[in-house]
């Protein structure tokens, strides 16, 4: 039998009022540490994502299109609850379950929750103990704190486009942004690191007497805050890092290399790795050369090494050389799609890809891709489903709030629920 995930935020309740990725992904990652997680959307239409398709899931209804891909991707282990937040009784609503909440994630624009009196100043009445953790483009303050954030828009104010793609002056030249949302959910991420330690710096206060924080996390603050060593390679030089295509701008050879039947990468991060790549390729003299010999050296001359490395590199296909290279310990690797990603032998060694039970889902249930978080070798994901919308709105009213069924089925005639 599968042993049970770890729950290492057990007895946690965050309310949810965020959508598209940055925040829910922040939800999910604390769902998955066993935190009770309650996901606030808005009644009839819910978060955005659930219409952002296709593929959806199959449906077991005929005609019927079940939740999109993207949803799906980001909300493990909640529990959905509609509110019209716009309306006095639906504020209230969400202010009396985040009196009984320990974290409130919200990703509305600066400001854009006070009209609903759900803002930090309002609910820390209610909650002194309330981590809040406000997720915007650019901050609480800063002349562009009234600007709305996308991570595309974000990708290229914050440099990493200018890093991403091939340099002008090649074949298909230009900035281009990373294949998936990273700077969403870099920040979702951080969001979640935030909340840990302040829930740690929280508990460790009078248990009379503990006071909250209000967290204030930005996209672009976190897309600069991940340029990483090519921030450094800046700060440090003076000089503008450019784009480099597959290349790397402190490593050679670091890239990719096309072969006979396709292409494969070369992960090169020391001279004697360099020292047995050059004798798989059987070219010896390369690692001898003093213009190749050490990492600075070839840094400097990757425009002479890289044709001599490409030339071996396209007389044999991809599996032949990387067989090769793994026996004597040189990094490589392939460029997987994603079809062979999830047929990858480590990937399904690992479980990466989770099945779990859906109840709108054609063969009754969907694959999700599991947490990369382990404790004692077990995985750290919740075992539910991303909720339908409004699944568990009757239940977290009764539970929480302690509305019966006369009470709740009059909110919902309200159009509140």
């Amino acid at each position: 039998m599968r042993p049970s995930p770890p729950t290492p935020l057990a007895g946690i309740k965050v309310l949810d009022l965020s959508r598209v990725l940055a925040g829910p992904w922040c939800g999910q990652l604390l769902a998955d540490m066993g935190a009770e997680v309650i996901k606030i959307e808005r009644p009839g239409k819910g978060d955005d994502t659930r219409q952002w398709g296709p593929p959806w899931l199959a449906s077991q209804e005929p005609g019927q299109r079940g939740e999109s891909a993207y949803y799906l991707s980001t909300n493990r282990g909640k529990r959905s609850v509609t509110v019209d937040i716009s309306k006095p009784e639906g504020q209230q609503l969400v202010r009396e379950l985040a009196k009984k909440s320990d974290v409130v994630i919200e990703n509305f624009k600066v400001g854009g929750l006070r009209k609903y009196g759900l803002d930090y100043a309002r609910l820390k009445a209610v909650n002194p103990a309330l981590i809040y953790c406000s997720i915007t483009g650019f901050g609480q303050q800063s002349p562009y704190a009234h600007r709305a954030g996308y991570d595309f828009m974000i990708q290229a104010m914050g440099g990493i486009m200018s890093l991403t793609g091939q340099p002008d002056d090649l074949p298909g030249g230009g900035p281009v942004k990373i294949g998936v949302a990273l700077t969403d959910i870099f920040t979702g991420l951080y969001a979640a690191n935030g909340i840990l330690a302040a829930l740690y710096a929280r508990d460790k206060q009078d248990a009379a007497n503990r006071e909250g924080t209000h967290i204030d996390m930005a996209l672009m603050d976190v897309q600069v805050g991940v340029l990483a060593n090519q921030a450094l390679n800046y700060l440090t030089s003076g000089n503008v890092p450019q784009r480099l295509g597959n290349a790397h701008p402190n490593i050679v050879p670091y890239q990719a290399f096309d072969t006979a039947d396709g292409y494969m990468i070369l992960a090169v991060g020391n001279d004697g790795q360099f020292q047995r790549l050059c004798a798989v390729l059987e070219r010896p003299e390369l690692a001898q050369d003093e213009r190749f010999a050490t990492n600075d050296a070839r840094v400097s001359h990757r425009e002479q090494l890289i044709p001599e490395l490409q030339a071996v590199l396209a007389t044999r296909g991809s599996d032949k050389w990387l067989a090769a290279l793994e026996s004597v310990g040189v990094p490589a690797g392939p460029v997987n799609t994603l079809d062979r990603v999830f047929d990858d032998p480590h990937v399904r060694a690992r479980e990466l890809k989770q099945p779990l039970t859906h109840p709108q889902s054609a063969n009754g249930k969907v694959d999700l891709v599991n947490n990369p978080i382990r404790f004692n070798g077990v995985q750290m994901s919740a075992q539910t489903a991303p909720p339908t919308l409004g699944e568990h709105t009757d239940s977290v009213l009764k539970e929480q709030l302690g509305l019966d069924n006369t009470q709740i089925e009059g909110l919902k005639a309200l159009g509140i629920l």
